[in-house]
């Protein structure tokens, strides 16, 4: 069955703002989307509504609908928001945690550590966490968790103007594996809110003095 334009339209873009495509500030026509994938306006404009219910984009009266931007501030008020939700659910999920769900885990890690791109470091690395948040059983909470660290991926990309490797974030990655697969709860959470607080550090020393300008190459999300 083909899928209906104005997912077509969403799923497109999406990927094109989360992958530095599309960079903050950029403004989107409708006339021109509607050429581009043959459309009328109509499903256009119902993708850039779910867009920017999910944050990515921003609509402005009288202007026109431009890629969404963050401030710094913001941003970091954002990995404040994963910490509260992340260190939630992987609490949950810890005593839960089976022998399948860690060896798939273990298993992303490998895949990540033989990888030489920095746009699948992003996706692995997600797909590391929501894996183990996952047996939390708490679906919303990991969908959640979810949205906002591809948002805040997309709006480091600001902030963050070259990419900073994966080797410290893989180190963690394992520690924090390894608590899990102990049981060790207390430590697991320790372990995971000062990986997302290295992020904080790392953005605050590469903060670009000029916000939301220019495209730059992706970084390694924690």
């Amino acid at each position: 069955m083909t899928e209906p334009a104005a997912l077509h339209i969403v799923r497109t873009l999406r990927d094109d703002i989360l992958n530095g495509v599309l960079a903050p500030g950029l403004q989107i026509r409708q006339e021109a989307l509607a050429e581009q994938f043959g459309v009328s306006r109509v499903p256009v404009r119902e993708a850039l509504k779910q867009l920017e219910a999910e944050g990515l984009v921003k609509t402005e009266l009288h202007k026109g609908a431009f890629v969404s931007t963050r401030s710094l501030e913001e941003i970091e008020e954002m990995l404040d928001i994963r910490i509260a939700l992340e260190v939630r659910a992987l609490k949950l999920a810890v005593p839960k945690l089976t022998r399948e769900i860690l060896d798939k885990a273990a298993s992303i890690l490998g895949t990540y550590d033989r990888s030489d791109s920095p746009q699948e470091w992003r996706d692995l690395n997600l797909a590391f966490h929501l894996t183990l948040y996952a047996a939390s059983g708490r679906p919303l909470l990991v969908k959640m968790i979810e949205d906002v660290a591809l948002m805040n991926s997309h709006f480091m990309r600001t902030y963050i103007s070259a990419t900073v490797g994966r080797d410290d974030a893989q180190r963690e990655h394992h520690e924090i594996l390894d608590a899990c697969a102990r049981g060790s709860v207390a430590r697991s959470l320790q372990l995971l809110e000062q990986h997302i607080e290295h992020t904080r550090a790392v953005l605050r020393r590469k903060a670009s003095p000029r916000p939301g300008i220019g495209r730059f190459p992706s970084t390694s999300a924690r």
